[in-house]
């Protein structure tokens, strides 16, 4: 009959990402199942798998990925002398625990032709990561 019948098998939970990605608030792109709390212990031992490409500290510079420090309190896409993907570039949001979930699962379904190719499939993983960059990247 038409197009949106591929929408309707896909469900909202697929769309989710693309609402997101064009700057819609989390809360009303869709509701998220239950998140898993995270522990930012683990996060730390996890993120070591980040430092290849990130940094963390308000002192150290861009790597292959963008410095991480103040993350939750800055525009995405915007950290100074790193060059986005256009998609990111051009955003309009900033981090919050959901879209970093997202992001974190498959940067490529959450921004196309994202330059990061890491995924961490496991949303524990992902739940202590991000409990982790809360205690290390807020700005002071």
């Amino acid at each position: 009959m038409g197009d949106w019948r591929a929408f309707r098998r896909l469900g909202i939970a697929a769309l989710l990402p693309l609402g997101l990605a064009l700057g819609m608030p989390a809360a009303s792109a869709a509701a998220p199942a239950a998140a898993a709390v995270g522990n930012p212990v683990k996060g730390a031992q996890i993120f070591k798998r980040c430092m290849i490409c990130h940094t963390i500290a308000p002192t150290d510079g861009n790597r292959i990925g963008p410095n991480l420090h103040g993350l939750f309190e800055r525009e995405a896409g915007k950290q100074k002398g790193f060059n986005y993907s256009p998609g990111i570039a051009k955003s309009t949001f900033k981090w919050d625990d959901a879209r970093l979930n997202l992001w974190l699962t498959d940067p490529q379904a959450f921004s196309p032709n994202a330059k990061m190719a890491f995924k961490l499939p496991d949303a524990q993983e992902r739940a202590d990561v991000i409990a982790y960059l809360h205690q290390v990247t807020e700005a002071k």
